[in-house]
C-alpha cells in the first residue's frame, strides 16, 4: 500500500459539515421560512418582486435560508413560461463602496472579454452600464447583497430598488435582497433607503440548543457512520453553540473537529473528550487570530490588563490599567499612547470578546465609567502573545503559567519583578 490509505470508519461524508453543503430541509426555522417565503411569492405571481431585509447575527441561518429559498424558487419559477428569474449573489465582504458593488455586478452580467475595471470610472457612468446589462438580462432579477453592512455609503442601496421608478430601467423587474449580521446597519441607514430596501424585514434570532440539537442530528445522518458518535457528543456541541450566541456554525465545526481529532486518534467512536478538545483547539485558534491582527499596543494594553487580572486587581477601569500599560510600553521600547487611544484598544478587544466590559453608574457624584476584566483562558492569551512577553519581559503574575507549560516561547524571556508597579 502507498503512504496514504483512505479513511472511512468515522465518516461517511465529511462534506456535510462544511460551510457550502446545502441540506435537504432547514431545521429550526420554520416560522422565519414562511415569511420568507410569503415574501418571495410576488416572483412566481409574475409581480414586481418585494425587497427583502434580513438580519441576525452570524450563523443564524440567513444565508442558508436564502439558498434554500431561491434554489426552489428557480426550481419552481422553471415551470411557468412567463417567469425569465435570474438571481445574481454578491458576497459584500471586502466592497466597501457602492461604487465596488455596481462594478462587480455590471461584471456578473457580462463574460468574461467584457470585464471591466473596478477604478477609472465616474459612477454615474457603472450605474448607466448596470442598468443597461440589467435591462438586457430582462425578466425578473433577485440581487442578493450578502454582508451588505460592509457597505461604507448607501448609494447603491438607493438606486437599485428605485431604478425603475426612476425611469432608469424600463424591462426588468428587481428585487434586492439584503443580508446583515450587524443590527445596528439598518438603523444606520438614512430614512428614504430604509423606507424602499426594508419593505419586508425578517429577523433571525439565535438558535438555542434544542434547535442546534436538530441541526446536528441532521447533518450527522449524513456526514458519520451509524453508532460512532457518543450519546454526549451531540448534546455537548449544541450546548457549546447555544453559550456562543446560537451560532450553527460553531456547533457544526465543532463536531467535525471533533471528528478529526477522534481520526486521527484512530479511534472508533467520537467521545465528549473530543469535543472538550475540539473546543480548546477552536478556541486557541481564534483567540490567537484575534489577537494576531491586534497592533503592538493592543497587545500591551492586554498583557497589562492580563497581570492585573492575575493580581485580583480586575474589574478595573482603564485609568487603573494605565500606569502599567505605560510601564510596559517603555520595558517594549515604545511611546505610551494617550489615554483615549489606549481606551480605543480597550474597547476593540472587548468587541473581539477577549475582555468584559460592565457599565457602571455611581449617580451624580461618581458618573458613569467603564470597567474592564479578562474573558478568556490565560494559557491561551500567552500563547498568542508570546512576542510581547518576550519584549516586555516575564511579570510576576504569569509565572507560574509559563512554569507550569514550559514552552520554547518563554525560554529566552527576562523575568521581571516590575518594582514600581
Amino acid at each position: 500500500m502507498g503512504m496514504f490509505e483512505r479513511d472511512t470508519d468515522i465518516y461517511r461524508d465529511r462534506d456535510a459539515l462544511r460551510e457550502d453543503y446545502q441540506p435537504e430541509q432547514l431545521v429550526g426555522r420554520d416560522e422565519e421560512l414562511d415569511t420568507y417565503r410569503a415574501a418571495l411569492q410576488p416572483v412566481i405571481n409574475g409581480e414586481q418582486p418585494n425587497n427583502v431585509f434580513l438580519y441576525g447575527k452570524t450563523g443564524v441561518g440567513k444565508t442558508a435560508a436564502t439558498r434554500y429559498l431561491l434554489q426552489h424558487l428557480q426550481e419552481d419559477a422553471a415551470h411557468y413560461d412567463d417567469i425569465e428569474l435570474t438571481v445574481v449573489a454578491l458576497n459584500c465582504d471586502g466592497l466597501t463602496s457602492s461604487y465596488q458593488v455596481a462594478t462587480r455586478l455590471v461584471n456578473e452580467f457580462r463574460d468574461d472579454t467584457e470585464q471591466i475595471s473596478t477604478t477609472g470610472y465616474p459612477r454615474a457612468s457603472v450605474y448607466e452600464m448596470l442598468w443597461s446589462e440589467l435591462d438586457e438580462c430582462g425578466g425578473t432579477i433577485l440581487i442578493v447583497l450578502d454582508e451588505v453592512d460592509h457597505v461604507e455609503d448607501d448609494s447603491i442601496l438607493y438606486q437599485l430598488p428605485r431604478a425603475r421608478a426612476n425611469g432608469n430601467l424600463s424591462t426588468a423587474k428587481i428585487g434586492i435582497v439584503g443580508i446583515s449580521n450587524d443590527f445596528s446597519f439598518r438603523d444606520d441607514l438614512s430614512p428614504k433607503v430604509r423606507s424602499s430596501l426594508c419593505e419586508q424585514e425578517i429577523h433571525f434570532p439565535a438558535y438555542d440548543a434544542t434547535d442546534l440539537q436538530k441541526i446536528l442530528e441532521q447533518r450527522v445522518e449524513v456526514a458519520f457512520h451509524d453508532g460512532v458518535l457518543d450519546p454526549g457528543v451531540i448534546p455537548l456541541c449544541a450546548a457549546y453553540g447555544a453559550k456562543d450566541a446560537g451560532d450553527a456554525r460553531q456547533s457544526i465545526d465543532l463536531l467535525m473537529k471533533a471528528g478529526d481529532l477522534a481520526r486521527d486518534d484512530d479511534t472508533e467512536r467520537v467521545a465528549e473528550e473530543h469535543v472538550e478538545r475540539g473546543r480548546r483547539a477552536l478556541e486557541r485558534g481564534r483567540i490567537k487570530e484575534g489577537i494576531t491582527g491586534l497592533t503592538q499596543h493592543g497587545h500591551l494594553v492586554l498583557y497589562a490588563l492580563l497581570t492585573l487580572d492575575l493580581e485580583n486587581e480586575a474589574p478595573v477601569r482603564s485609568r487603573d490599567v494605565r500606569p502599567r500599560y505605560t510601564r510596559f510600553a517603555e520595558m517594549a521600547d515604545r511611546d505610551p499612547l494617550v489615554p483615549r487611544r489606549m481606551r480605543d484598544h480597550l474597547s476593540e478587544l472587548a468587541m473581539l470578546g477577549i475582555i468584559s466590559v460592565t457599565e457602571r453608574n455611581e449617580g451624580r457624584r461618581g458618573g458613569t465609567y467603564r470597567e474592564y476584566a479578562l474573558d478568556m483562558d490565560v494559557d491561551l492569551l500567552l500563547d498568542a502573545m508570546a512576542d510581547t512577553v518576550q519584549d516586555v519581559g516575564v511579570h510576576q503574575s504569569v509565572k507560574e503559567f509559563l512554569l507550569e507549560d514550559p514552552t520554547d516561547d518563554f525560554t529566552d524571556a527576562r523575568v521581571s519583578d516590575f518594582a514600581e508597579d
